[in-house]
């Protein structure tokens, strides 16, 4: 069995475990939770004040490693942007930032993203 240090290069390893912006909330203004084809799930919980994403956190119980470095890559991002330029974060980005992220984990930069919109969403919905 293959181990993640053999699969991914120590940049995207620090990346997991390191995740600055993993764990849960427990007062969000919004919350999302999507679970993938491969069988992953994120959760994406967001503070906005004025417009602000002011604080961000994910949390995956179910997910590799691809996905924690996905969704830790699309929370540096968020965190302390507007909602229109998290808006503007796209898989292609996340893919383009973590050049290293074998092609087979390319859905988890999909997954990361989505979560992230719905939880947008979620708190759009709100006002």
């Amino acid at each position: 069995m293959e181990k993640d240090t053999d699969i991914y290069p120590p940049s995207i390893m620090s990346l997991a475990k390191n995740a600055k912006y993993s764990g849960r909330m427990n007062a969000p203004d919004s919350a999302a939770i999507i679970k993938g084809p491969c069988g992953d799930e994120i959760e994406f919980y967001l503070c906005i004040k004025d417009g602000l994403i002011e604080d961000i956190k994910f949390y995956t119980e179910q997910g590799c490693t691809a996905t924690i470095i996905c969704a830790e890559t699309t929370a540096r991002l968020a965190h302390k942007k507007t909602i229109d330029e998290a808006l503007g974060i796209s898989p292609q980005l996340v893919k383009n930032i973590l050049k290293e992220l074998p092609a087979d984990h390319s859905h988890c930069t999909i997954l990361a993203v989505s979560t992230l919109y719905r939880a947008i969403a979620d708190y759009l919905l709100k006002d």
